[in-house]
């Protein structure tokens, strides 16, 4: 007796419900960057408070502690509530993705994103001035110790950057949150006419 193909025809069934989930990898990767953040945060302030900038690799990269109050590239400094506010309109909309999430490729992507969201929230809402208001822990600057060639940032700006540029490039290359492609998707749609 010969055992039963699982898949007739030779080619196994990838529609999106035989797809396995990937939320779970989404927040592996949102704690991971989370985690980093937060303790490279800590470091930073217990070490760099008061001190001079820390010169690594020749000057490619300093260690040096600001206190931020806006955006990457400290844009929007007078808006810190609503920088809070759109960060957390992030934080909901990936979750409320995650339980379609099926590809491995936008679970990295929007995990990294949710990471570093999530840990600029920290900031702003327990460092001081106060809640809403409160100023982001950078200590990272590219080539100079003032911000003047790029501008000071943290791990939860490289997760949110590297996030989002996965997130392009996957949706450039036509492939889907929920592990479809372009192709598929219009192969789908022939098929049904």
């Amino acid at each position: 007796m010969t055992p039963r193909d699982p898949h007739p025809g030779g080619a196994p069934d990838l529609t999106v419900q035989h797809r396995p989930r990937r939320a779970g990898l989404l927040v592996v990767t949102a704690l991971v960057a989370l985690t980093l953040d937060l303790v490279t945060k800590v470091v930073a302030v217990a070490l760099l408070s008061g001190g001079a900038p820390v010169r690594l690799f020749g000057g490619g990269l300093y260690l040096v502690l600001y206190r931020n109050p806006g955006a990457a590239f400290s844009l929007a400094t007078g808006l810190t509530w609503l920088l809070t506010l759109i960060a957390l309109a992030v934080v909901v909309a990936i979750v409320r993705v995650a339980p379609r999430l099926r590809s491995v490729g936008w679970a990295v992507g929007l995990g990294l994103v949710l990471g570093g969201a999530l840990g600029n929230l920290v900031d702003r809402f327990f460092r001081s001035p106060g809640p809403l208001r409160g100023h982001v822990v950078d200590f990272l600057s590219l080539f100079a110790p003032d911000g003047s060639v790029w501008p000071v940032f943290n791990l939860a700006d490289s997760a949110i950057i590297s996030g989002g540029v996965l997130l392009v490039v996957l949706a450039l290359l036509g492939r889907d949150y929920d592990g479809t492609t372009t192709r598929e998707r219009r192969d789908a749609a022939e098929e049904s006419q």
